[in-house]
């Protein structure tokens, strides 16, 4: 969520163009994917004292709060000249995402040692949707009130009081996540309970027949691209200058994140539960997409600048109610269809144990990330060059920028057209992923009388 602006501290502080800040993130992104596959084949390799995931998870968390640091308080205090600012940037950059790989490869593979019950693992999803809408709605909150505090994203003071909320909150995060997995994290809850050799033929043959991995893939890297597209930039543009008060957008997006964790944890423990992870990743799709094509109507026929009432706090006005009741309805059904994708990693690695016997969840999780990075890298670089092309080339649209309905069609594009797109692709997916409910309960009876003789001998 931090380096989600960074475009503004590279525009702001190193002295590059939007489109080469826009690259940079797309960069990055791609470089953070090719680390995966490597960090992956470790995962899969590592079976010792503490476990195979918790090694990566503190690895990457003390990687992450060091480069971070560096980048944003050390960058700008170098010799004001852009190519060498740039280049350091790069360097700890590339630092950086080496102890994000870290994390988010462990993300996927300790899924399925958490839980193989069908009825259990999509309530991962629950928690999961629960927690980040709650984080990144008061990290919002958060971030329009140093922004009003400051008075524009181009301030270092900003960026400072940003990254030491970040870097305490990602510390006491990851520390619950080391207790909370360390019971399961034990060769026994690993696939077969008995350690398997992994090489690197069996990556190729798994990316090669395994179905079930390859359309959540497509399904999954394409519902990336269209949320990364809707960068902090595209809030702005939003709220910041078509509403006509970014100071609101905590505001109204508190009245939003309440009913939409309540009717997460009831969309997803209904459906994914009873009809199982496809069928949820569906209905979400379907439901995210009628939602957001009635709040892109809202936005053109509405009247945005209603949401500041005499007073400059919040008015609800007609345009304010309906998107409240939509933006709940809409995150519901995104959250479904979105944060479903991580448990159903944790069947295709329970899928390639039932096809071959092979136990290889960091495989799983970096082939599902490599993908999902090199596609959604892709986000930046689109939302930098539609706001170039509108005219934006050396700064992003910031608080003071003057409406323009090219900027509201751009961040309506962004903002939903973008996830419209991603979720017909869920749809042409799911259409041929195998892992049914039905046929997730035979892989699980599978795998638990391997794991019975496994015991045995």
């Amino acid at each position: 969520m931090f380096m989600g602006y960074v475009a503004y501290y590279l525009t702001g502080f190193v002295g590059i163009a939007v489109v080469m800040a826009s690259s940079f993130s797309m960069i990055m992104r791609i470089w953070d994917g090719v680390t995966d596959p490597f960090i992956g084949f470790v995962v899969d390799k590592t079976n010792g004292k503490f476990g195979k995931n918790r090694p990566f998870m503190v690895i990457g968390q003390i990687i992450l709060f060091v480069t971070s640091f560096i980048l944003f308080h050390v960058t700008h205090l170098l010799p004001e000249n852009t190519t060498l600012r740039f280049a350091f940037f790069i360097v700890v950059s590339m630092l950086y995402y080496v102890g994000y790989t870290f994390q988010c490869v462990v993300t996927k593979s300790a899924q399925s040692c958490l839980t193989n019950d069908p009825k259990q693992r999509p309530l991962f999803a629950v928690f999961d949707a629960t927690y980040n809408t709650l984080l990144f709605t008061i990290m919002g909150i958060v971030t329009s009130k140093l922004t009003v505090k400051y008075g524009t994203m181009y301030d270092a003071g900003l960026f400072h009081e940003l990254w030491v909320i970040t870097a305490i909150f990602g510390a006491i995060f990851t520390a619950c996540a080391v207790f909370s997995i360390a019971p399961k994290d034990r060769v026994e809850f690993f696939g077969t309970g008995k350690p398997v050799l992994v090489t690197l033929k069996d990556y190729w043959d798994t990316l090669k027949h395994n179905r079930a991995i390859q359309m959540l893939v497509v399904a999954a890297s394409t519902d990336k691209l269209a949320s990364s597209a809707k960068t902090s930039a595209v809030t702005i543009v939003m709220f910041g200058i078509v509403a006509g008060n970014y100071g609101l957008y905590g505001a109204i997006n508190g009245f939003v994140t309440v009913p939409t964790v309540i009717l997460t944890v009831v969309v997803i423990s209904t459906l994914a539960t009873t009809l199982g992870q496809r069928k949820g990743m569906i209905i979400g799709s379907v439901g995210g997409i009628l939602t957001s094509i009635l709040l892109i109507f809202l936005w053109l026929f509405g009247n945005p600048t209603s949401i500041t009432g005499a007073d400059g706090g919040l008015h609800f006005g007609f345009f304010t109610i309906g998107y409240i009741i939509l933006a709940v309805i809409n995150g519901g059904f995104n959250n479904l269809s979105g944060n479903i994708v991580i448990p159903m990693t944790a069947d295709c690695a329970d899928y390639e144990v039932y096809r071959t016997g092979k136990y290889v969840p960091g495989m799983m999780g970096t082939l599902f990330s490599f993908v999902d990075k090199i596609i959604s890298s892709l986000a930046p670089l689109i939302a930098g060059l539609m706001f170039a092309a509108i005219g934006f080339k050396e700064a992003l649209p910031d608080v003071n920028t003057p409406y323009s309905t090219s900027l509201l069609y751009t961040g309506l594009f962004l903002m939903y057209g973008m996830i419209i797109l991603g979720q017909l692709c869920n749809l042409v997916a799911m259409k041929f992923y195998p892992l049914t409910k039905e046929k997730m309960e035979e892989i699980r009876v599978e795998i638990a009388a391997i794991k019975a003789k496994a015991m045995q001998e």
